[in-house]
């Protein structure tokens, strides 16, 4: 398996061989070259850097490995220990830190970890930045201090509640209004992070809790991507427990799933489109999500007279869009929810609190809220790439053959036909291609992506 360094940070399969995979030799590599990087930028200043990890199994060692290395460089380290994405995001601006590490591989299986990099602000470090950290790395130019001036730990486990009150006391979060619903929740913690702070959440605003897989021992019970061919089990219990709705996040809690009442699926696209449209109903504005993401977002933000707008995959583009266009919300339909008044990151924390503060001041079932609103289906595909494959030659000979229709290829090629669309793109974090369509129906969403996974596999020879 590749190493892959991209703008998501360093991620790759524990064991193998130096340079292939995220041994423990490329953690301290990479890790010393962020370290570089920040003292580059900052020469005179004794440096502290937040970081967290989420359940996984190699999480302790490469743990270990990233503070060491740190503190190796002169850096302080404020160790979270067991955290969130979001809530290493929100730490590193109130510690006023110079840049953070959360150790997470999100969705990928437990054979995966990986390095995700922030800066000053809590946010993901920009393209050019993540390509400086890259170069520092290849030429090995690491200045390590001397033992006077190593950095010092401190270890502070308070976050995962400072990040859970930070929530509740948005403006839009009204936790009165949740308890008198005496609502009842089922999660899905996937055996990590989200085990912890989701329940704590719910229970402070009121909520009964029924858990699932809510042990952070890091053995995650089923794939730990929140899409339906996963979710069978809580699905069930939903049912059973004749619960309100059910709460699935990934191992790291930067993205959040709904289960409805009835035990289907919400729709992880409509996660953002249903926070969205509670958010913009009190504070009117634009709204940002990215490129293969549902048009039904696009809808809401134009009820509430807002101007909607697409951004290139990956969250640090989508920040820079929401920035640039002053957006309320924004975020990616695959479930994750970027709220700006409390920080420019996926958080599914905000997400859970939002939704809760929504659902109370409708006299709606969750079955019944997703109801309401325009109906699309995607289709979801990927193909798995081989190293000879020439992707971005690939990528071309479909952007001429589709030359007549409307085509976007700011990331990828997006091709919006009058009632559905298509998005093929490389990942940025696995190797593949990923193949997304949408439509008014599934069958056609499906029939769409069919099509276009054929075509790809032609073209590409396989």
């Amino acid at each position: 398996m590749t190493l892959i360094k991209s703008i998501s940070g360093i991620r790759g399969t524990i064991g193998g061989n130096v340079g292939d995979n995220l041994t423990p030799v490329d953690a301290v590599k990479f890790a010393s070259a962020y370290g570089m990087f920040l003292k580059q930028a900052k020469p005179n200043k004794r440096l502290k850097v937040c970081i967290g990890r989420d359940a996984r199994i190699s999480g302790p060692m490469i743990h270990n490995l990233v503070v060491n290395t740190l503190i190796g460089l002169g850096i302080d380290v404020i160790d979270l220990g067991l955290s969130t994405t979001p809530t290493v995001e929100v730490a590193v601006p109130l510690e006023q830190a110079d840049g953070g590490i959360i150790l997470t591989a999100s969705h990928n299986p437990k054979q995966w970890n990986a390095l995700k990099l922030l800066n000053e602000k809590g946010e993901f470090l920009s393209g050019a930045d993540g390509a400086i950290i890259l170069e520092i790395a290849e030429k090995e130019a690491f200045d390590f201090v001397e033992v006077d001036n190593l950095g010092e730990i401190t270890e502070n486990d308070a976050y995962m509640d400072i990040h859970i009150d930070e929530v509740l006391n948005l403006p839009l979060v009204d936790v009165n209004v949740v308890k008198q619903k005496k609502f009842k929740v089922v999660v899905d913690g996937v055996n990590s992070s989200g085990g912890i702070i989701i329940p704590k959440v719910l229970e402070q605003m009121g909520v009964e809790v029924v858990k699932l897989y809510c042990e952070p021992n890091g053995h995650f019970p089923h794939n730990p991507e929140p899409l339906k061919e996963h979710l069978g089990d809580i699905c069930k219990l939903v049912v059973e427990e004749k619960a309100d709705f059910g709460i699935v996040v990934d191992p790291d809690v930067d993205r959040l799933a709904f289960i409805s009442n009835d035990g289907e699926m919400f729709g992880e696209e409509y996660t953002l489109v249903a926070i969205a449209d509670y958010v913009l109903s009190k504070t009117p504005g634009n709204t940002v999500s990215n490129m293969s993401s549902s048009r039904a977002l696009r809808d809401i933000t134009e009820k509430h007279n807002g101007s909607y707008q697409a951004s290139a995959v990956g969250e640090v583009n989508v920040v820079e869009l929401m920035k640039k266009t002053n957006a309320i919300i924004g975020g990616e339909g695959n479930g994750g929810i970027i709220y700006p008044e409390i920080h420019y990151g996926r958080d599914a924390v905000v997400g859970v609190a939002l939704f809760l503060t929504y659902l109370a001041n409708q006299e709606k079932t969750v079955a019944e809220l997703r109801a309401s609103y325009p109906q699309y289906f995607m289709s979801k595909n990927k193909i798995e790439l081989t190293p000879q494959i020439d992707v971005d030659g690939v990528l071309k000979t479909m952007t001429e053959k589709y030359a007549n229709e409307n085509i976007s290829t700011i990331d990828g090629v997006k091709i919006d036909f009058p009632t559905e669309w298509v998005h093929l793109r490389k990942s940025n974090t696995e190797p593949i291609i990923r193949i997304y369509t949408e439509a008014p129906t599934q069958k056609e969403a499906d029939a769409l992506a069919k099509r276009f996974v054929s075509e790809l596999k032609t073209i590409a020879g396989l």
